[in-house]
C-alpha cells in the first residue's frame, strides 16, 4: 500500500529513473538488476527518502525567501 506522502512521478520519468538505477548498479557495482528490482528500489526511495529531501528543499526555499524579504526591507528610505 502506498502512503499519501509518496512523491508521484510520471511514467516517462519513472522509466528514466529505473534506467538510471539499473545503470548505476551496472557501472558502480558490477551487478545487473532487472526492471522489477530497480522499480522496487525506486518505490522505496520515493516513499522513504524523497519526502525528506523535498521537505529540506521547502525549508531551504523558505529561508531564502525570508532572507530576500529582509534584504528588500533594508532598502527603505
Amino acid at each position: 500500500m502506498k502512503k499519501e506522502n509518496t512523491i508521484k512521478v510520471t511514467k516517462e520519468i519513472r522509466d528514466d529513473m529505473i534506467v538510471s538505477i539499473r545503470n548505476y548498479f551496472s557501472k558502480e557495482r558490477g551487478e545487473e538488476v532487472g526492471d522489477l528490482a530497480a522499480g522496487l528500489m525506486l518505490d522505496f526511495i520515493l516513499e522513504k527518502i524523497a519526502p525528506e529531501c523535498y521537505n529540506q528543499g521547502v525549508l531551504d526555499s523558505h529561508k531564502y525567501m525570508q532572507d530576500a524579504a529582509e534584504d528588500l526591507l533594508s532598502i527603505r528610505k
